[in-house]
């Protein structure tokens, strides 16, 4: 086997890794695997002869990758529009059940805060939070000491855990309380919507919502949030949203509104309702049958 050869079995190795980690940096699939990309890319052109650790070197790599894509975006706060929904499931290796088991622990709500971090906190929080990675190897690759990155980290998790946004990992689980909860809300079932969530539930609509006639901004509380979806979501239907059960209201082929939803001990703790059309683009919708 020559060194290309034995670089790409590596690579192969440690490709699902490196798709997860880019995914919770950048919350859309196809930026996630643009990164992916541009880690091969370099890992070819590279003399990696002095590199003990491949897979620590391949995932510094993604998360710079990461943080690039995510300073850009933010600079100039442009997304494509105008996707086409899918209408149905796909199959094999980017299919749904593959996307499913990628955002196992990455919920629309949760992709909604992280999106509030400045790109420095976001990438501290997911790599140190959620794949363990040391204080010490991220802080190179945001410039800061260990401590000021240990900062950084300890920021987005106090405003990730602030949004209540930690949710189950069970798909079926997820799958099965988001349909009882669209089932009680089309037949106006107010004591089985009071029973889907959490007591403190929020439901948090963004602003294109709000304009289309879609309440407040924010709704708090089991009883409230009942009201405002009792005898409503008619046309809604199940999907997944970045592999994890939602719904989604369509007209022509075209997503209009996309129901995030996160469920934490078996309730319904958090809804988001987002119609903005940049915002849209950027999930990744697939419809699901029931």
């Amino acid at each position: 086997m020559d060194e290309h050869d034995w670089l790409a079995e590596r690579f192969e190795e440690n490709r699902a890794h490196l798709r997860a980690v880019a995914y919770r940096m950048l919350g859309s699939l196809s930026d996630a695997d643009d990164a992916v990309q541009e880690a091969w890319l370099r890992l070819s052109r590279s003399d990696t002869s002095g590199v003990a650790n491949i897979a620590g070197w391949l995932t510094t790599i993604v998360a710079r990758v990461s943080l690039n894509m995510l300073q850009s975006r933010k600079a100039r706060r442009e997304k494509p529009v105008g996707a086409s929904l899918p209408e149905e499931a796909g199959s094999g290796a980017d299919g749904p059940e593959h996307q499913a088991v990628l955002a196992d622990s990455v919920g629309l709500a949760l992709l909604v805060v992280l999106d509030t971090l400045t790109p420095a906190e976001r990438l501290a929080f997911v790599l140190h939070d959620m794949f363990a990675v040391p204080f010490e190897e991220i802080a190179p690759i945001v410039e800061r000491s260990p401590a000021a990155t240990r900062k950084l980290a300890s920021r987005a998790r106090l405003r990730v855990q602030g949004a209540g946004t930690a949710p189950d990992t069970d798909l079926t689980r997820q799958r099965e309380i988001v349909e009882a909860f669209l089932a009680a809300s089309r037949n106006g079932d107010l004591g089985a919507l009071v029973t889907a969530l959490d007591p403190d539930v929020v439901l948090r609509s963004d602003r294109t919502v709000v304009r289309m006639g879609g309440g407040e901004a924010e709704v708090r509380g089991a009883a409230a949030v009942a009201g405002t979806f009792s005898g409503r979501a008619r046309a809604a239907r199940l999907a997944l949203v970045n592999g994890v059960p939602g719904a989604v209201w369509a007209t022509g082929g075209q997503p209009r509104v996309v129901f995030g939803f996160t469920i934490t001990g078996g309730k319904i703790s958090a809804v988001s309702l987002r119609a903005d059309p940049a915002v849209l683009s950027e999930l990744d919708l697939v419809l699901l049958e029931t």
